[in-house]
């Protein structure tokens, strides 16, 4: 997390190496930043790029005592993209497919490179989505949020981010029913079973969707759909 007032304190490896005057190839190496003592990331610890507090650093190369870093929870704190899935509660694939939602897309910060979000417009997102009581999808009698077309695009999406996106997730993210989100789910992992079947003849519907990430609790629609897409094929021929 990045409080948003020491965005230009934030360090890289690069930039500790710089700070240390030392040749990034020594750094690699010696791995300072390992040291039981440094000052930890303020990066989530699974990021692909680590991130330190500059204030930290230079007090702990100077011999100082390391300052504390401002309490989080502040609407305007920047969070990563791990910090963003977990404050939603779901995989970091999943936020992978949410970040492109307008409603967030146009606060993102990038912070050295790296993407970040405001704490305030992922909980004013998370509280937005329809549905997310419960996961329960659209109320009674309330037509689906999303045309036909544009739900199956959104639902595509959220696929290719999280293989293992479930029927709860599709609810709580566009606020459809449970059973629009099962079967645009089941569609759509048949259809891309179906196409790598067709792309590598003697691949096995198990062995096709182990290679797309599909949980076997996720499958049996789907091989519905790889079954009636098989049937047309041979009537066709």
């Amino acid at each position: 997390m990045i409080h948003p007032d020491r965005m230009d304190l934030v360090r890289t490896r690069e930039l500790l190496a710089r700070d240390m005057g030392m040749p990034m190839g020594s750094f690699r190496n010696k791995k300072p930043h390992t040291h039981e003592d440094f000052p930890a990331p303020i990066s989530s610890a699974d990021a692909r790029v680590l991130l330190w507090d500059g204030e930290q650093t230079a007090a702990y190369l100077a011999g100082e005592p390391v300052p504390e870093l401002p309490a989080p929870g502040g609407a305007q704190d920047l969070l990563d993209r791990q910090e963003a899935a977990a404050e939603l509660g779901v995989t970091p694939r999943t936020w992978d497919g949410y970040k492109s939602d307008p409603r967030i897309a146009p606060h993102t910060v990038l912070v050295c490179g790296v993407e970040h979000w405001p704490r305030g417009v992922i909980n004013t997102f998370r509280d937005a989505r329809p549905g997310k009581k419960g996961a329960t999808g659209r109320p009674k009698g309330k037509a689906n949020a999303l045309p036909r077309g544009q739900l199956r695009d959104k639902v595509a999406v959220l696929l290719a981010a999280e293989p293992a996106v479930t029927i709860s997730d599709v609810c709580a993210s566009l606020g459809v029913a449970p059973a629009t989100a099962q079967r645009t789910l089941a569609q759509l992992r048949g259809e891309r079973i179906t196409q790598l079947m067709e792309e590598e003849p003697g691949l096995s519907f198990t062995e096709a969707a182990d290679r797309l990430g599909y949980p076997a609790a996720v499958r049996r629609g789907a091989r519905d759909v790889v079954e009636t897409a098989g049937k047309g094929a041979e009537e066709r021929s």
